[in-house]
């Protein structure tokens, strides 16, 4: 029976589907829990709070479920931007001037820490002690690792490559998720540019799957029974499902957002730094494609992140798509329900029609 694999044993869920974590205020309590509650694995990222917040998140979600959940961090990386000297940040802004200005909007000042430290997240998520830890961008330490097998905390790490998902076996992780370059959102290489390794989950899954002993989580490209079924006959014990959860009312995207799901301008997405400063997935829009061309002048990440934040309240209130960060992964196009218990039971329904149950 295709629910049970290794991965809903030891996560108890009644189906191996996990809902992708999503960053920026993206993710929402009411969507991590209807997932857990209906029998996947909830996920919540939690990369854009401090402490205080992770803790207060985390409680607001055990209101809703007594269900397994997990709690996502972005893990500090050698791409991160140095704070910038003030005619450099000048220098940085200049792209995104007449952005600010059609809008009615003052240019942001600089931020001096656009994060909270990740040792605070850190601590906050082992203190709120999720049944999972998830993380991307690379492998934590292995006094993070040894603490959450103490707290019986499962840790899932994301691997864009074969020596990415090795690396997280090597380090004791518990699961990993093997994310095709299908998928949506950033694209969390850890060992070498991300460009180097845009591997389609068709070739990445069965050969993470053939070089790892512990349990293989398939990602990108899956929307509905038939990528569930197609993952799982490829060797995965399980499902991260990211663009199909993000449409649905429950998630903590925008109106504007989830409308542009379920538009023919859906299937048209693709892979930039304009939105961050980090390689990721999102649909085409005029911000991605005027910002193309300033490549050698955008300053990266966090900063550029931070612009593109800036745009977003104004954006929204006038109604304006074309200059919003639209996340989105390639399976777009399959969208079909916007209710995530609504989902789930279709994303059940599909996969026994394939594999039985």
């Amino acid at each position: 029976m295709w629910r049970d694999t290794e991965v809903s044993r030891r996560l108890q869920l009644a189906a191996p589907i996990i809902q992708g974590p999503f960053g920026s205020g993206l993710s929402s309590v009411a969507l991590t829990a209807a997932v857990s509650e209906a029998g996947g694995l909830g996920s919540f990222g939690v990369h854009h709070l401090d402490g205080a917040a992770i803790g207060q998140t985390a409680a607001a979600i055990r209101a809703r479920t007594a269900k397994p959940f997990a709690l996502n961090l972005w893990l500090p990386h050698p791409s991160e931007q140095h704070e910038l000297e003030a005619d450099e940040f000048d220098a940085a802004l200049a792209p995104f001037r007449p952005y600010f200005a059609e809008l009615g909007l003052e240019p942001p000042p600089p931020a001096a820490a656009p994060w909270p430290s990740y040792e605070e997240q850190l601590e906050a998520v082992l203190q709120a002690r999720p049944a999972v830890f998830s993380f991307v961008y690379g492998v934590p330490s292995a006094e993070a690792l040894e603490q959450c097998r103490r707290l019986g905390i499962l840790t899932l790490g994301t691997a864009t490559t074969v020596a990415e998902a090795q690396a997280l076996e090597a380090a004791g992780v518990d699961m990993l998720v093997a994310s095709g370059c299908e998928a949506g959102g950033h694209r969390v290489a850890f060992l070498r540019p991300p460009e180097d390794g845009l591997i389609g989950g068709l070739a990445l899954i069965p050969q993470v799957v053939d070089a790892v002993r512990i349990p293989v989580i398939a990602a990108g490209g899956i929307a509905d029974g038939r990528g569930i079924a197609a993952a799982l006959c490829l060797g995965a014990q399980g499902v991260q499902i990211g663009t199909a959860f993000l449409a649905c009312r429950e998630s903590g995207a925008s109106e504007l957002h989830r409308q542009a799901l379920f538009t023919p301008q859906a299937a048209d997405t693709a892979l930039t730094r304009a939105f961050s400063g980090r390689l990721a997935r999102g649909l085409r829009n005029r911000l991605l494609t005027e910002l193309a061309t300033h490549q050698a002048r955008l300053p990266g990440y966090p900063v550029q992140g931070q612009f593109a934040a800036a745009l977003k309240p104004a954006a929204l209130a006038q109604g304006r798509d074309d200059l919003l960060a639209l996340w989105c992964g390639q399976a777009a196009a399959l969208l079909e329900q916007r209710d995530a218990g609504a989902l789930w039971h279709s994303l059940l329904a599909q996969t026994d029609r394939l594999l039985g149950r």
